[in-house]
């Protein structure tokens, strides 16, 4: 659904076009609320986006409330999670088997999910997907909130959702006026992203293995047309080695990833061009303020060694579906202080805690000292063998709550 009009009026406005904010559009347009997505995008231009997005069992349920995950091409499932240290045999797995069968995640390419959600908002007439965008201003008032945007149009509605990202606009806007205060600090690491092909299959299975330098992960990908075993690989190193990476040849990378996955994957071949992500961590202290509310990664962006920041996010749209798709059939006011304050309730403590774990496990395992070493392997052993601890650890890798 495309307008010329300068000034516009809407129940909701999210600002940012990315996953969380697609997937909030998609999972909103389904009651019928008449909403503004705006996007940065340029949607003629070729994503440079090479990342893959592990989809917990939890997330998975959001996007089929979307009708999204039937539409996604290729997901790889997670049967079992391999985690190693240095060069110590496996130290913890979780198996499939010890779930009931279940899945532990899906691994699919993040720009399979932009398409399927863009081609989902597209087919409701409510939705208002507006690209090449940007938002230079907000606005708040007792009753009504609106946007500025860099073309010179003005939209208002009940309710702004800042799901911008770690950078956020809406964020910086509500630290200014209504003293949110934000957490954030470097991890002085840097993840490079690529996809690799490799002889053997990797059976699904998801591997992180912790090495000084910095964790290593290789997840499953569904074999391409030829044929070909695939896995995402995410390869971090941090302090002064982390721009090394980089700045290899294909050949040479190619033998520091053989250095890194098992040898029962056989040869390993480069099949993507490599990208390079600082890693940090940011949490704001609110999520909210009058008529508006953050959601994502422009709440609490948190380090990748669980593989989970995304899946926190699809938390967060899971709860503002919920309490906005009530709002709305009851014709209360989905900007509401009552409202905010209750999905802020429902999901600090979620995020923080993610946030809290996150950071120790990277500290943790990014740590060489020989005590420190020694009391991780003893850790690992203990919640392998303890089953409560054991299942609890499983049940958060697949985002059950």
């Amino acid at each position: 659904m495309t307008t010329n009009k300068k000034n516009e009026q809407f129940e909701i406005i999210i600002v940012g076009g990315g996953l969380a904010g697609l997937s909030l559009a998609a999972l909103l347009g389904r009651h019928g609320i008449k909403i503004a997505c705006i996007d940065e995008a340029d949607p003629s231009i070729k994503p440079k986006d090479l990342r893959t997005t592990v989809i917990s069992y939890g997330s998975r349920q959001i996007l089929e409330r979307a009708d999204i995950w039937k539409h996604i091409k290729e997901a790889a499932p997670i049967h079992d999670i391999q985690i190693l240290d240095g060069s110590s045999p496996i130290l913890l797995e979780f198996l499939n088997s010890e779930v009931g069968g279940k899945i532990f995640g899906w691994n699919i390419d993040n720009h399979d999910l932009k398409l399927a959600l863009m081609n989902r908002i597209d087919s409701f007439e409510t939705v208002q997907h507006i690209f090449k965008e940007k938002v230079i201003g907000f606005n708040v008032d007792s009753d009504i909130a609106s946007v500025q945007l860099r073309g010179g149009r003005t939209l208002s509605a009940s309710l702004i959702i800042g799901a911008d990202g770690r950078g956020s606009g809406a964020r910086e806007f509500m630290a200014r006026h209504y003293g949110l205060s934000t957490k954030n600090w470097s991890y002085n690491q840097r993840a490079v992203i690529c996809s690799v092909s490799h002889e053997r299959p990797h059976d699904n299975v998801a591997i992180e293995h912790f090495w000084p330098e910095g964790p290593f992960a290789a997840l499953p990908l569904v074999d391409d047309e030829k044929g070909r075993h695939r896995s995402s690989v995410v390869f971090t190193e941090h302090g002064p080695k982390q721009n090394s990476l980089m700045n290899l040849t294909d050949e040479e990378f190619e033998l520091a990833l053989a250095s890194r996955f098992p040898k029962s994957y056989g040869e390993i071949k480069l099949n993507t061009a490599r990208k390079a992500y600082p890693l940090s961590l940011i949490h704001a202290d609110r999520y909210i303020a009058p008529r508006m509310a953050l959601a994502a990664d422009a709440a609490h962006g948190i380090h990748p060694i669980a593989g989970q920041g995304l899946n926190l996010g699809f938390r967060d749209i899971g709860v503002l579906d919920d309490l906005l798709s009530t709002a709305y059939k009851n014709g209360d006011d989905l900007g509401s202080n009552e409202l905010l304050e209750k999905y802020q309730s429902a999901r600090r403590f979620d995020n923080m805690s993610m946030a809290a774990m996150t950071d120790a496990l990277n500290r943790l395992f990014s740590n060489n000292i020989a005590p420190v070493r020694f009391a991780r392997k003893i850790g690992l052993k203990a919640v392998s063998k303890i089953r409560p601890a054991k299942r609890f650890f499983m049940k958060q890798a697949m985002g059950d709550q």
